[in-house]
């Protein structure tokens, strides 16, 4: 997330803090204009320093029995010296794997008490470290990072270097891996000259890496992790006073550690202009224009932020109008600024549209650019920037900690601008921006040389291993992620002496209690029919000004036609690019000024159309969805570009490593006729897309997009009545054609078991990926708590054994998981395990060691046991939080078919589990014999490994 993003989403703070008058007088059709809403934040907080340094913020939220903790340490790469890239991240990784006080896995007591939101992790700036936990554990969780910050040393070993040495490996191989993995190295590597702190990236080399000493270790800590170099927040279910007494308790005795020299970080600009041409497995070839800009703190840097979200950030944004709109030579564009602490890059971007010149889109592409410099943007534009980044961001910081919550707003000002509260300060110039000043700043910095770096596809001719993470798709908005401890491919976000002797105040030979705790209060769930018979579920969530709406369809990926697949995604697509009465431009602009995020999007059961509104926008916004959904335009020009869109989707995937693997493996699970069978994404195949026309679109959107076939989900400050007599007068106003409803077929039968080894050849992948699944005897309706529990424990989470035995232990991987899908129907159990290539036999020995153990005479401990019911019981408020959390708990109870108060009493099932009983359950659903495996690496190196196992190989190739 930008920085812009995160300091226009403050917004969410401040209805729960401040009376908003200025809001509430809005007429309803009228967006509210941004000043408005920037006076309106506020995230109060109150400060105080510890004798040893340690600045201590504390901001108070009790609409949730939990709190924030989020300490930051002023250390991130660019403080690495020469021969030790790598090493603030890989300090962060061994952060995590005990203290002296606490010298098991960080993550062990934290999981016993519901912790949700943890994790760690590194940029070129910065080391963070967090978790949010019930209010009564607040004193466990900073006796930990307490312990951790001056009681480490003594914990750290030679076997978790070396051990967490490999993981951090592997992490670097697992994004060298993916397209576009190497971006991050090119980026930094060409804007930022040798010897600049930010010249390599966080990752660091493989070299630097393996040279890692314990002494360098200890070094490292000794010079950058005292309490003078740090900031410490607490925000939520916590008051001032509170806090002074147990941060004095447990950090008051951690003494102070050396001044941190900051290094010297300049803005460089290039001498000439450079240009470079890479290869890579990419679906299309990608234009990327860059340049090295100043830092957060420069008053520049947010008015050149917002010249680049009218330039590429936006969807009606000048580049999607002029190169994929009017005339299409591209797919997709982008433009961004991130800026770091102090420099940062400013990236543009184009994906060419297959048979199109790269070379003519390269010069659309600077035309453009100089266009759009001689101009400069609109008031308009610049209103639709801010209204869409204060909109599209306001629900991050409904949450007080996490990525980013209001405890890493307060922390980066503190951190970066020793200032709290600087959020403030960027939301004043955010409203102030000028056409004259966003054109005049975006000249300074965009008239000098420029790096022009061309994505070409075909075979790599150099891998990351001696360099110093990959992009995602859709319009980016960093180009650089921070390196985190948990592995975010597999969905992680959490539990889902150090600087002199610290003589100890406080009791730490034990772990301190934990206080009662809170039970979940999940909202009253009203219902409602609109006039029609549409179903209206509503929960009131008044934290924010904001309402989050969901209508949901009966449809999914399983209603995709055999013989048509990804019509679905190719609809949903289209319905993007305007309705009857709006076009593309103006149906993307009017959610803009609205700062609307209105969408569509499908899983396998569902077809759901979402609204994320600013409460004084509801009705217009409720309006504009309602149009969204019933009108679309169904352009047959608009149909071209996004088929070349979806078709250059399918090629990107087609290039991943972990969709290759799922589009192999559920095909073959299935059967090619059951509703699942199908490749997950519901991107189809490519002849299908090319194929579809306007009027199967239509066809398909009239059959299954319907009032009888839907429901709508309503959480956020509004009230049933409310949202009702509006969504009357929308969608309630919808008739239901005389045609029956169509049908899924999930009576097809699913096909025995084959056990075999698929594999997919992916020459030079540095990690192969590993899926091994069956098709479960169980469907997502049943009574699932106790064999969800079970397999949380041998894979589901950090904690459990697989993914202790193949990170942890072994560090072969960055990380291993199993999963049980979350379907209507037939459900899959799958385990996910990305490793290094030369380890892809011996990791599935090991999964079928662990398994089979796990299913005979291993079976759940009496700790696993503990440690999965409480963490299952305490994380239950902390899962609720903000009102994105509570509309996917109001559709999964309607989904699942079960009672209101099922979550409220989930913490009775769960203390009613034995070991016996997940054992039971376990050994019924499981098995070693009868899962079919998919393998995607080099088969040069994996395939005599694969052989060496006795199992039947088979080549495969994705299916398309």
């Amino acid at each position: 997330m930008t920085r812009i993003n995160r300091f226009a989403a403050a917004l969410a703070l401040s209805t729960a803090l401040v009376a908003t008058p200025v809001l509430a007088q809005k007429k309803a059709a009228a967006p509210a204009p941004v000043a408005d809403l920037v006076k309106a934040v506020d995230i109060p907080y109150e400060a105080f320093t510890l004798d040893n340094g340690l600045r201590v913020i504390v901001h108070e939220d009790r609409k949730a029995p939990v709190v924030a903790v989020s300490v930051w340490y002023r250390v991130g790469s660019k403080h690495e010296p020469a021969g030790k890239t790598g090493f603030a991240h890989l300090f962060e990784h061994l952060m995590f794997n005990g203290s002296e006080n606490a010298p098991g896995d960080f993550f062990e007591p934290l999981q016993q008490v519901g912790a949700t939101d943890s994790n760690g992790t590194t940029n070129v700036d910065r080391t963070n470290y967090f978790e949010t936990v019930p209010t009564g554990a607040l004193d466990l969780a900073l006796f930990l990072e307490s312990d951790r910050m001056g009681h480490l040393l003594g914990a750290v070993t030679q076997e978790k270097l070396d051990n967490q040495r490999g993981v951090v490996q592997n992490e670097k191989r697992q994004g060298d891996n993916n397209p576009f993995g190497l971006l991050r190295y090119e980026i930094f590597e060409n804007l930022f000259p040798k010897g600049h702190p930010y010249h390599h990236s966080t990752i660091g080399s493989m070299a630097d890496l393996n040279s890692a000493s314990l002494d360098d270790v200890k070094s490292w800590f000794h010079d950058n992790y005292g309490p003078n170099n740090a900031v410490l927040v607490l925000a939520g279910d916590i008051d001032v006073a509170t806090a002074r007494t147990m941060v004095g308790k447990w950090f008051g005795d951690i003494p102070r550690g050396p001044a941190v020299k900051m290094p010297e970080v300049s803005v460089p600009t290039l001498p000439a202009p450079l240009a470079k041409e890479v290869k890579d497995l990419v679906p299309t070839t990608r234009l990327y224009r860059m340049w090295a800009i100043p830092g957060l703190n420069d008053p520049e840097a947010v008015p050149l932020q917002m010249a680049t979200a009218v330039l590429g950030g936006l969807s009606s944004s000048r580049l999607d109008n002029a190169m994929v709109r009017k005339d299409p030579v591209a797919v997709s564009v982008a433009a961004f600024a991130q800026p770091f602490e102090d420099a940062g890059i400013l990236l543009v971007q184009a994906d060419v549209k297959p048979g199109v010149d790269p070379e003519v889109v390269g010069k659309k592409l600077d035309a453009e650019i100089a266009s759009f410099l001689e101009t400069g943007p609109t008031s308009d534009e610049l209103q639709r920037a801010a209204a869409s980044y204060l909109g599209g961001t306001i629900s991050g910081l409904e949450s007080v900690g996490g990525f980013g919550g209001k405890a890493v707003t307060l922390a980066e000002g503190a951190l970066y601008s020793n200032d709290p509260a600087y959020y403030k300060t960027e939301l004043e110039r955010l409203a102030k921006v000028t056409p004259d000043q966003a054109k005049a700043v975006a000249n300074k910095w965009m008239s000098r040389p420029v790096f022009s770096l061309t994505y070409t596809p075909g075979e790599r001719t150099e891998g990351g291993e001696n360099r110093g993470g990959a992009f995602t798709a859709e319009k980016p908005v960093v180009a650089v992620e921070p390196d985190r401890y948990w592995n975010s491919v597999l969905g992680d976000i959490g539990p889902d002496t150090g600087i002199g002797a610290a003589a100890s105040i406080a009791d730490r030979s034990k772990f301190p209690a934990v206080a009662e705790l809170t039970a979940l209060d999940f909202p009253d769930i009203e219902r409602a029919k609109l006039k029609n018979g549409i179903e209206l579920v509503f929960a009131r969530r008044a934290a924010v000004p904001t309402v989050n709406v969901a209508v949901s369809f009966d449809a999914g990926y399983a209603a995709d036609p055999r013989d048509a697949l990804g019509t679905q995604s190719l609809m949903l697509s289209l319905m993007d690019e305007g309705t009857t009465t709006l076009d593309s431009i103006a149906f993307a602009e009017a959610k803009e000024r609205l700062g609307a995020r209105i969408d569509g999007s499908a899983n396998a059961d569902e077809t759901v159309f979402s609204l994320f509104a600013l409460k004084p926008n509801l009705r217009a916004s409720l309006g504009l969805l309602a149009d969204y959904i019933r009108n679309p335009a169904f352009d047959a020009q608009e149909l071209e570009r996004v088929r070349a869109q979806q078709l250059t989707r399918l090629k990107a995937e087609l290039n991943n490593p972990n969709a290759i693997a799922s589009r192999v493996l559920m095909p073959v699970l299935y059967g090619a006729g059951h509703p699942y069978g199908i490749p997950p994404s519901g991107l189809g195949n490519a002849d299908a897309v090319t194929a579809a026309t306007r009027e199967q679109l239509a066809a398909f959107h009239a059959a299954w997009i319907r009032p009888d076939n839907a429901r709508i989900f309503v959480v956020g400050d509004t009230t049933l009545a409310e949202v009702k007599k509006e969504l009357d007068a929308t969608l309630g106003a919808w008739k239901a054609p005389a045609t029956p409803k169509p049908t899924k077929h999930f009576e097809v039968a699913v096909p025995a078991p084959q056990p075999r080894i698929l594999l997919v050849d992916r020459p030079k992948s540095p990690q192969s990926v590993i899926l091994a699944g069956k098709v479960l005897d169980a469907k997502g309706s049943d009574d699932l708590e106790v064999l969800r529990a079970g397999n949380d424990i041998f894979g589901g989470n950090f904690l459990s054994r697989f993914n202790t035995n193949l990170r942890e232990t072994k560090g072969w991987s960055y990380g291993v998981r199993s999963r049980i899908s979350a379907d209507k129907d037939r459900l899959t159990w799958v385990a996910i395990a990305p490793v290094q290539s030369d380890r892809t036999g011996d990791s599935i020995k090991e999964l079928q060691a662990d398994l089979k153990a796990f299913l005979a005479d291993k079976g759940v401990t009496a700790e696993e046991l503990e440690r999965t019911v409480n963490g299952s019981v305490r994380e239950l408020p902390g899962s609720f939080e903000t009102s994105g959390d509570v509309l996917a708990g109001l559709r999964s109870i309607v989904k699942f078919d079960r009672p209101d108060d099922y979550y409220e009493k989930l913490p009775t099932t769960y203390e009613a589990m034995t070991a016996q009983g997940i054992d039971a359950t376990a050994r019924k659903a499981l098995s070693t014999d009868d899962l079919v495996y998919v393998v995607v690496g080099d088969a040069a190196v994996v395939k005599p490994q694969l052989d060496a196992l006795g199992m039947k190989v088979e080549t495969a190739t994705p299916a398309n």
